[in-house]
């Protein structure tokens, strides 16, 4: 038949709890969602995809079979014990040509347009996907959370820091379901090897770790977008500095205002289209530090013990302060976020953890002493004794030419996909990047960004979700204005 598509406590991590972040390492199958109750654990999922080009069809190709590309590990460690095979049953796209694309692999999927839709019947699928661009992630999460679906969302889990906390605690009030953040590194081997070398004691304490990546898109000085940013950051040969006047009409393939979402209203450009465009608007994305942050400060947030306790909230991650700087952009445009960015962070001491500062570098920043070895996206732990980078390399050298590597001691992930599969499946731990751990990432590093916007050295108020002596960091935190259609659909308790 054809289808119809309708447009309209403070404490050390310990090696059980790795994986978990501290949360249960499996569900009991009379514990489990209703979907598991009197089905065989090897029972398929049914999934609704929102979002099917992209980051998307990257998630479609993880979670079921595809003949013409063999199944293989995230990390590209190698080849999966078991790959998932699921069932797709919805597809959602505001790009008829994405869709349709997606249509042809899947035809027994219903097709939408409008992520909203999806959710008036949420019967036919067990489990969401989020792949749309970064400022309608909270929609689909939210909605999918409340319908009681397992979610796997692209990172960063929200636009903002109020969407982020709205998502971890509307997930805290569903323990049961599957929940994971793409930033699929958070579940590479190397993540284990380096928590390891760590805990042999081999460079001491760490108190500062500097985490960067060379991507260098969004606004900078024309000889920088002219080396860094070709063809993303020009249009027509010009650089992407500001709007663009002209009027221009909307591809038919498109529904730009429901693209637009909660966002402002605006004429449709090719300057907000693919991604690597979009994600540099203030008012859609924000920028790199949002994105490879999500994966490339994962890294210290995953080996650290950096969490600290609260009675009410349990384990919480939260900077003490956060200041921000570009030098190619010092004052803050009002619509693009910069190429180049360094956020500094410091956090309280933790038990045997003393305080930490954390730099991330974007575009052109590089932590001291950097040299081309270190390569071009990596992180650095100093320590009392030495440094390690995130391969796995200790420096200086020549002191520690006689360590040995630990053995692997910490257990290894069978891949992110499959751990939130397993898990909505009741087999499983609980996936590493769940929300009650990614959104407080998430949460740190949208406040490098609201740190560099505000110009101030910010003091966090985790608690409420404020800048202490910054007031005018709020329209930062939360979108002041949620347009007519998406004002009235996130919730709090």
């Amino acid at each position: 038949m054809k289808k119809t598509t309708i447009w309209t406590g403070v404490r050390h991590v310990t090696r059980r709890e790795f994986v978990g972040r501290a949360l249960a390492t499996g569900v009991a199958l009379s514990q489990a969602p209703a979907f598991l109750r009197g089905q065989n654990l090897n029972s398929k999922l049914n999934i609704a995809v929102i979002g099917a080009g992209g980051r998307g069809r990257a998630s479609l190709n993880e979670l079921t079979l595809n003949p013409a590309e063999p199944p293989k590990r995230s990390d590209g460690s190698g080849p999966l014990d078991k790959h998932p095979d699921e069932n797709i049953v919805t597809l959602c796209d505001i790009d008829r040509e994405s869709l349709d694309s997606a249509g042809v692999r899947y035809p027994q999927a219903k097709k939408f347009n409008d992520l909203r839709k999806v959710f008036d019947d949420p019967k036919p699928y067990d489990a969401v996907v989020v792949a749309t661009a970064e400022h309608t992630h909270v929609f689909a999460t939210y909605l999918a959370l409340i319908h009681g679906k397992h979610v796997y969302c692209e990172k960063p889990l929200a636009y903002n820091i109020w969407e982020t906390r709205l998502v971890r605690e509307t997930s805290r009030r569903y323990p049961k379901l599957s929940t994971q953040m793409g930033n699929q590194g958070h579940a590479s081997p190397m993540r284990r090897k380096i928590k390891e070398i760590l805990d042999t004691g081999v460079i001491g304490k760490v108190n500062e770790v500097h985490v960067w990546a060379d991507r260098a898109w969004g606004l900078q000085d024309a000889a920088s977008a002219e080396k860094f940013d070709k063809p993303h950051g020009f249009y027509n040969g010009i650089q992407i500095v500001d709007r663009f006047t002209e009027v221009m009409p909307t591809p038919a393939h498109i529904d730009f205002d429901l693209w637009l979402g909660p966002a402002p209203e605006r004429p449709f450009h090719a300057t907000y289209f693919p991604g690597p465009r979009w994600y540099r608007w203030w008012d859609f994305g924000n920028g790199t530090m949002s994105d490879l942050g999500s994966h490339d400060n994962d890294v210290p947030y995953t080996v650290l013990d950096l969490w600290r306790e609260d009675p009410k909230a349990g384990r919480y991650l939260a900077p003490l302060t956060v200041q921000a700087e570009s030098p190619n952009v010092p004052k803050p445009h009002k619509e693009l976020a910069p190429a180049t960015l360094q956020a500094t962070y410091e956090y309280a001491a933790v038990g045997n953890q003393p305080a930490l500062k954390l730099v991330w570098h974007q575009g052109d920043s590089r932590p001291p002493g950097w040299t081309e070895a270190w390569g071009k996206r990596s992180c650095v732990f100093m320590g009392e004794k030495g440094m390690l980078l995130g391969n796995g390399k200790l420096l200086p050298e020549d002191r520690f030419v006689d360590f040995k590597e630990p053995a692997e001691s910490l257990p290894r992930s069978p891949g992110h996909w499959v751990e939130w599969v397993n898990y909505a499946k009741g087999n499983g731990p609980v996936p590493g990047s769940n929300f009650q751990y990614g959104a407080w990432t998430t949460e740190a590093n949208h406040l490098g960004n609201v740190a560099y916007r505000t110009g101030k050295k910010i003091e966090w108020d985790w608690q409420q979700m404020r800048a202490k002596n910054a007031p005018e960091a709020a329209p930062y935190v939360k979108r002041p204005v949620y347009r007519k259609g998406w004002d009235d659909i996130l919730k709090t308790t």
